[in-house]
């Protein structure tokens, strides 16, 4: 694992602490990890989503659409 070090102001490194150790976080190196991967999965939601924005539609979502999503029944 490779190391990084950051430096924050006196403001952002008590807010640190305090989601440290109010969250249950064993460590401010755990905590801003889960930051990461956050923002790593909100980026790859976001691309998803532009993508999907993008395509031509599929079709209608009606109520006989959502019956078969809900039974299991494919839907191509």
């Amino acid at each position: 694992m490779s190391t990084m070090h950051i430096s924050l102001p006196d403001a952002l490194k008590s807010f640190v602490d305090g989601q440290v150790s109010e969250r249950g976080y064993s460590s401010s190196s755990e905590y801003v990890r889960e930051l990461i991967r956050k923002d790593q999965d909100r980026q790859r939601l976001r691309g998803m989503l532009l993508e999907g924005a993008a395509s031509p539609p599929a079709g209608a979502a009606d109520a006989d659409y959502f019956d078969r999503l809900r039974s299991g029944i494919p839907l191509l």
